[in-house]
């Protein structure tokens, strides 16, 4: 994984905004609706080739194919894997319960979208059985990314981890909890090698290990969740077996909504967990308003000298497009955190696409947003150098 060596690099979170036609046509083939395959394939690789030439016009370093081709982050894997079927039946966080003119207007604004709730639930042992999704994944990134000119600095490419899965699609199978969560740390561990061998950066998306504490497991205290937590890294640990850590990042957030987050848990109970992960970078959320202060834990509790930080310095869910000063400001607070510019990738606290039809961010602005990021960046980066940073 490449440093900041010279300058501050950019990069964002994997999901970006699909369209609304791809966007309905993924939404129904989820659904089980009738749909025509080549049109879809063919939207989702018209998709792809635009969302690269949008992040390289915006002058991102690290890019990748803004998961064009998925309904949602984790919500593909059954197609993909026998074992799964049902509902499964994940509760409410408390601030859609205790806040309903919230929750009514949160509702208006997704009428439509990719499951979030009611994904089918492990109901036999899983198996990872359709091995050629993934490799057409890949390959048709790699078509558009050779087509780019000037190439990106480095690709990524994102799948989730074993503890959002086993949090979204819920165990009615297994002895334990452990036991589903060993189960799909072995099986998905074909999809994050498949992602290594093709030469990309493995981006490990897990906001179970910091969104759950208010979802899932809303009943348990921090200590109790800080626990499963550990648990979820270790199996997460199991699945990334014979990858080098250098060529992994981890992100980790408290859910891509636009809502209060007044039941977080804070930063600080979890890192200690969070640096237990083999992985050579880690994806924090730092932008939004409930964690603009969180860069205290890291100075508190040292950053590892074997990870990259990548912040979160522009907010994925808010349509106010960050001043390239601010960003600045916040790269350089990163900086300042860990010690270590070269240790610091730019980055967006979440996707600005999670699930089709689950965007707050409209589509022009978003590529405003990721501009504003490379300003800043380039900002920061002749403070922090002493030149100006050529992107």
């Amino acid at each position: 994984m490449k440093k900041s060596t010279d300058y501050i690099l950019t990069t964002h979170t994997g999901s970006l905004p699909r369209g609304k036609e791809l966007n309905d046509l993924l939404i129904a083939d989820e659904a089980g609706e009738k749909v025509d395959k080549a049109k879809l394939d063919a939207m989702i690789d018209q998709r792809v080739a635009y969302v690269m030439e949008k992040q390289r016009w915006a002058g991102v370093s690290v890019a990748n194919d803004g998961e064009q081709g998925r309904v949602g982050f984790q919500t593909y894997l059954p197609k993909r894997m026998t074992g799964f079927g049902g509902e499964s039946k994940r509760p409410f966080g408390q601030e859609w319960i205790q806040l309903p003119l919230f929750t009514q207007q949160f509702m208006a604004r997704i009428p439509k979208t990719g499951k979030v709730f009611g994904c089918p639930e492990a109901i036999a042992d899983i198996k990872y059985t359709d091995k050629e999704a993934i490799k057409i994944e890949l390959a048709r990134f790699k078509r558009h990314a050779d087509a780019i000119k000037p190439p990106f600095t480095e690709m990524f490419f994102a799948e989730p981890s074993p503890g959002i899965v086993a949090c979204t699609m819920l165990n009615a199978y297994y002895k334990s909890y452990e036991d589903y969560l060993s189960a799909i740390a072995r099986e998905i561990n074909y999809e994050y090698k498949s992602v290594v061998d093709a030469g990309y950066i493995l981006q490990i998306d897990a906001p179970d290990l910091a969104m759950e504490r208010v979802l899932l497991f809303q009943d348990k205290t921090d200590a109790e969740y800080v626990k499963l937590v550990e648990l979820q890294i270790a199996a997460l640990n199991k699945a990334l077996q014979g990858i080098p850590r250098d060529r992994v990042r981890l992100h980790i957030c408290w859910g891509n909504w636009e809502g209060p987050h007044i039941f977080d848990i804070g930063l600080e109970p979890l890192l200690q967990a969070f640096y237990q992960a083999n992985v050579g970078a880690l994806s924090i959320e730092f932008a939004n308003a409930r964690r603009q202060h969180e860069y205290a834990a890291l100075k508190k509790h040292k950053f590892p000298d074997n990870m990259i930080l990548v912040p979160g310095v522009i907010d994925s869910k808010i349509n106010l497009v960050e001043h390239p000063e601010v960003v600045a400001q916040r790269i350089e607070q990163a900086v300042a955190a860990i010690g270590d510019r070269e240790r610091v990738i730019a980055g967006v606290d979440c996707g600005f696409g999670t699930f089709a039809g689950w965007e707050w961010v409209a589509e022009d602005v978003v590529w405003l947003k990721l501009k504003t990021l490379r300003e800043g960046a380039d900002i920061a980066s002749k403070r922090l150098w002493g030149k100006k940073a050529a992107a």
